[in-house]
């Protein structure tokens, strides 16, 4: 029997909200689909998604708690079930079926943890079920956490020995400086020796709105393209992003090894 090809697609917060932090339907429905499509051409998806800090926020609104890590905990405990139904529900309307698995840095390291996390993904893509990954919050140590959700679908990636790695976030990949100003212009292709770094500005985020900014996500998509994971930089909030850079479309940031 070949072996399918496999892809990781990670969708971050800013992603899937709107600028009032609410979760866009449409944008879940849209990946949904795309996945589907892949799906029926024998490519198989992990997707790592983020969301589940914002849609607790989103039901419990201000909690009374004040250390940082255990709101995380508490908003990231009630949210993650309801994203969860969210993706269910978009899942089943396309005949598709997913599951939650939720990983701590602990369940990488080599070993009996690692060798149940393979089995774990193994077995659902051969049962043609859609694996949803994130951090379990709920239980991840402070000390032990991933640096933010692109280093847990880096490590997705290598340990189910995909092809590529589709890092989804609001910008269309990698600017010589920024985004929006004129003279900037957007990287096509990247090498994992290439010096991009110098182009990446500081940016201000909110609580519950993701911790991983371009910088990390460069450093993320090096050190994973230079495992032969062809990865790329691009925005989820653009219709049809993951077919077409499947299709080999001149989307977003590419980096290759």
């Amino acid at each position: 029997m070949d072996k399918k090809r496999r892809i990781v697609v990670k969708v971050g917060t800013n992603v899937m909200t709107n600028k009032d932090n609410r979760i866009l339907g449409p944008i879940l429905k849209s990946l949904v689909r795309q996945i589907a499509t892949l799906y029926e051409e024998d490519v198989q998806t992990v997707l790592v998604s983020s969301g589940s800090a914002i849609a607790g926020k989103e039901i419990l609104g201000e909690i009374n708690i004040k250390d940082e890590s255990k709101r995380r905990q508490v908003f990231s405990s009630v949210g993650q079930p309801r994203m969860m139904r969210h993706y269910y529900s978009i899942f089943h309307d396309y005949g598709m079926r997913c599951a939650q698995v939720l990983a701590t840095k602990r369940d990488f390291s080599p070993g009996i943890h690692r060798e149940n996390m393979i089995n774990c993904y193994e077995s659902l893509l051969s049962e043609g079920i859609i694996p949803i990954a994130n951090e379990d919050d709920a239980v991840s140590v402070t000390m032990s956490m991933f640096s933010d959700n692109d280093e847990l679908a880096s490590l997705v990636a290598e340990l189910i020995g995909a092809e590529k790695l589709i890092i989804l976030s609001d910008t269309d990949g990698l600017y010589t400086g920024h985004p929006e100003d004129d003279d900037s212009e957007k990287l096509n292709k990247v090498q994992v020796d290439e010096n991009v770094e110098k182009y990446v500005q500081e940016s201000d985020k909110g609580e519950g709105e993701g911790r991983g900014g371009m910088e990390s996500k460069i450093k993320i998509a090096k050190s994973t393209a230079s495992k032969n994971i062809t990865t790329y930089i691009a925005n989820g909030k653009r219709e049809n992003v993951i077919l077409d850079i499947m299709a080999g479309k001149p989307v977003g940031t590419k980096f290759t090894a």
